[in-house]
């Protein structure tokens, strides 16, 4: 699996090979559940699932019982142990990691911890599930969008950027609620089940869409059934956030609340916004490269050693 991910180094997604998955699921994945079925694998693949919305969320579920339904996989869940959402990249440095057996009722189990989606991956990475070391690292089903520059901010999508730091490929799937938002006003309602069956479907097909190391997809589902798959890129969410007053319990401490909304979005044809906004699942590679090439050569033209000196002076 890793020797297959990494033999497409150096080119750009084949936008033929992600439809090529999409072609193989409906708007309602697979009428009456007959998908066809997967080529046939030479070793058993193993996936950490794991999410930023706890253990106990359905959206990690419903892709735990969907690739447990693939031949040759092997899964294990390690999760929050309640929502972690928004921690981005967050580790836990200062204090040791609790980690507790969880049975799911089916007779598997997971492993939930206190730690962040990005200690989940570094769990199993090390060693934590005797004799599993994963192959493949799927993030989700986020409850809510992860859009644009949000995934900045997303423990879902920290989760399988920490699998490319391992050299593993890793897939952070997030869902939209049945009322189609497209700001953080979540709906209360989501029906995991499409999302769930992609997700596994790109797991089963992953040998065919060799992705640049180092790149991870970014899988965002509307809450409705998907009228199809666009391969886009990150969109633009517009905020409105305010600086407001809450509450003032005693002078010198005060409560506030900073963010808001998204006001907006720019909805602009190629985007992963414009794509879901229209109906369809959004597949964006993302890297973790954030050198600006062109910002090196710019830089180096100013001859910033020449400061070196009146900065010694100031220091004087």
């Amino acid at each position: 699996m890793q020797r297959l991910w990494r033999a497409g180094r150096g080119t750009h997604l084949p936008k033929g090979r992600i439809l090529k998955v999409a072609a193989l699921i409906s708007a309602a994945t697979c009428p009456g559940g007959r998908c066809p079925a997967p080529p046939p694998r030479i070793a058993e693949v193993r996936v950490l699932l794991t999410n930023d919305d706890g253990i106990s969320a359905p959206g990690l579920q419903a892709p735990r019982r969907a690739l447990r339904k693939l031949d040759g996989v092997e899964v294990d869940v390690i999760a929050p142990d309640s929502n972690r959402s928004a921690t981005a990249r967050s580790i836990t440095t200062r204090s040791p990691l609790t980690v507790e057996e969880v049975e799911f009722g089916d007779g598997d189990v997971g492993y939930a911890t206190d730690g962040t989606p990005v200690d989940c991956v570094r769990l199993s990475h090390l060693g934590l599930i005797e004799g599993f070391r994963p192959d493949v690292v799927v993030s989700g089903i986020n409850h809510g969008l992860n859009l644009g520059d949000d995934i900045t901010y997303s423990g879902t999508v920290a989760a399988a950027f920490e699998a490319l730091l391992l050299g593993i490929p890793g897939i952070a799937v997030s869902q939209q609620s049945t009322s189609r938002e497209l700001d953080f006003r979540l709906g209360r309602a989501f029906a995991f089940d499409v999302g769930a069956a992609f997700a596994a479907r790109v797991v089963a097909e992953l040998d065919d869409v060799p992705l640049p190391g180092g790149t991870l997809l970014n899988i965002n589902v509307p809450g409705a059934g998907p009228s199809g798959v666009e391969v886009a890129r990150l969109g633009k969410r517009v905020y409105e956030d305010v600086l407001e007053l809450q509450d003032q319990e005693h002078p010198g401490r005060r409560l506030f609340r900073i963010y808001g909304d998204a006001g907006g979005l720019v909805d602009e044809a190629g985007t992963d916004i414009a794509a879901v906004a229209a109906g369809r699942i959004a597949v964006t590679p993302v890297h973790f490269d954030l050198t600006d090439r062109e910002g090196i050569a710019s830089l180096a033209r100013h001859d910033l050693a020449r400061l070196i000196a009146p900065a010694a002076r100031d220091v004087e």
